[in-house]
């Protein structure tokens, strides 16, 4: 039960980071379309820097955790602290999410009008 609310509560986060991101970009992603990006280019660039940030956050998780490992060695029964299950399925799952997350925003940067973002202040 906390692994999935620490899920959604992950989800929650990197969709509100991508949608800040996307709201600081709409000129930058308005002038990419009226020079002829296409749709799928910004949806695909706007996932992918999502993408990009998830698996900096794994890697660093990564790290932290199998440094952390011996402290918390004395705490953790009948599961050992470098359990290999949890380090293998855990990482892909969030990157799934965090491409699930991204993904809304994308679709709504896709939609910025060309002429709209060029006039945002």
């Amino acid at each position: 039960m906390f692994a999935a609310l620490s899920l959604v509560l992950s989800v929650i986060g990197i969709y509100g980071v991508m949608a800040y991101a996307v709201s600081q970009r709409t000129r930058e992603l308005g002038i990419r379309m009226a020079l002829g990006a296409s749709r799928a280019d910004v949806l695909r660039m706007v996932v992918a820097q999502g993408l990009r940030l998830t698996l900096m956050g794994v890697a660093f998780g990564l790290v932290a955790s199998f440094c952390v490992t011996r402290l918390i060695m004395s705490l953790l029964y009948s599961v050992s602290p470098t359990d290999v299950v949890t380090f293998t399925v855990v990482p892909p799952v969030l990157a799934v999410a965090a491409v699930a997350a991204s993904y809304l925003p994308a679709l709504r940067a896709t939609r910025i009008d060309p002429m709209t973002a060029l006039r945002y202040d």
